[in-house]
């Protein structure tokens, strides 16, 4: 196959090489006439990274492919990167397709053949400001998925008590549902002093608060209910921590962005359980110059989603279509003889 290649197709890449990405090891694979072994391995360490990247130099390379296996990638990407190397992160599923290549070596032999005739394509990825910004809000995601399970903790506490705080409360953790549970790990077990933190809002007549604060406080249940309370306590504060650093991450991206000056719309704003507690809407117009949440369906939170997961930059997709395909929702073309194979879209 290489011989193939090698007498049919120019070199699109001259100074090309790849790597085969491990988990304890990266094999590194540069063109013959570079040195005398243009196949090394090098471990997965920090140190062994920047000495890849450093080989790589000598051995004038300047671009470089390699699969997205896992996140074991990340590291190797991120320092070649700083070196200088253009990196093209591909896809598995274009350079597994030919049999026999069943090793470290060979695969990445096989690797910087078809990176060096231009046969594989570089996936998408962000510019670093977005990457890092996208990861604190991955981390946000991960955080309150900790909250709400430790939350449903409390609330099973609470059921085992007989404590039925979730039948007189629209939400256990907003202000009434809260100062109750705190009053309840805090010693007070009398449902005539605990219904003194109702809410004037509150719907439910007084009588019928009263019989559901009415419980069994075992020394276990409220053993678990305290300690859920302090995780949900400590998510919280976690929280707003996140918060911080993706406002102070959107003020340095609005200073570096320019956007059009068009007067904001002024709208109600709407505050969620899980919003965040600044103005997402504000800074994400300060940075793009137009309100994605005058689309229907998209809220604040959402659109900043939209917005790490796509870019600023809309230029790597010429036409909607582009676009459409690249989220996957557009339908595959396998025709054969005129027969339409399949049509399902991708994951």
């Amino acid at each position: 196959m290489e011989c193939i290649l090698s007498s049919t197709m120019p070199v699109i890449h001259l100074n090309a090489a790849s790597i085969d990405i491990g988990s304890q090891f990266h094999v590194v694979a540069v063109p013959p006439d570079r040195t005398a072994k243009s196949v090394r391995t090098f471990k997965s360490f920090t140190g062994e990274l920047h000495a890849m990247a450093k080989w790589l130099k000598k051995c004038r390379v300047d671009t470089i492919a390699m699969e997205s296996t896992s996140f074991y990638w990340i590291p190797a990407f991120e320092i070649l990167e700083s070196y200088g190397v253009e990196v093209f992160l591909v896809n598995a599923r274009e350079a597994k397709n030919v049999p026999g290549r069943k090793t470290d070596i060979k695969e990445a032999q096989w690797l910087q053949t078809l990176h060096q005739f231009g046969l594989l394509r570089a996936s998408f990825r962000q510019t670093s400001d977005i990457v890092e910004l996208r990861a604190y809000i991955c981390q946000r995601k991960r955080l309150l998925d900790c909250k709400a399970e430790h939350i449903q903790h409390m609330q099973q506490a609470m059921m085992e008590m007989n404590v039925q705080l979730y039948h007189v409360v629209a939400d256990i953790t907003g202000k009434t549902g809260m100062e109750i549970i705190r009053a309840i790990v805090a010693g007070q077990h009398n449902p005539e002093e605990l219904v003194k933190f109702r809410d004037c809002r509150c719907k439910n007549p007084l009588e019928m608060m009263i019989a559901a604060l009415t419980g069994n406080y075992r020394p276990e249940h409220l053993f678990t209910l305290k300690q859920s309370l302090a995780l949900v306590d400590f998510y919280a504060s976690q929280l707003v921590e996140c918060d911080e650093a993706i406002e102070l991450k959107m003020k340095q991206l609005q200073q570096q962005i320019e956007h059009q000056e068009k007067p904001l719309l002024k709208r109600r704003k709407s505050h969620g359980g899980n919003a965040m507690n600044f103005d997402v809407r504000t800074k994400l117009y300060n940075i793009l110059g137009v309100d994605l949440t005058e689309i229907h369906g998209i809220g604040p939170t959402l659109a900043l989603k939209l917005i790490t997961e796509c870019g600023t930059d809309m230029s790597r997709r010429p036409t909607s279509k582009h676009f459409t395909s690249w989220l996957c929702l557009a339908p595959a073309n396998k025709i054969s003889g005129g027969k339409v194979l399949s049509s399902r879209t991708r994951k």
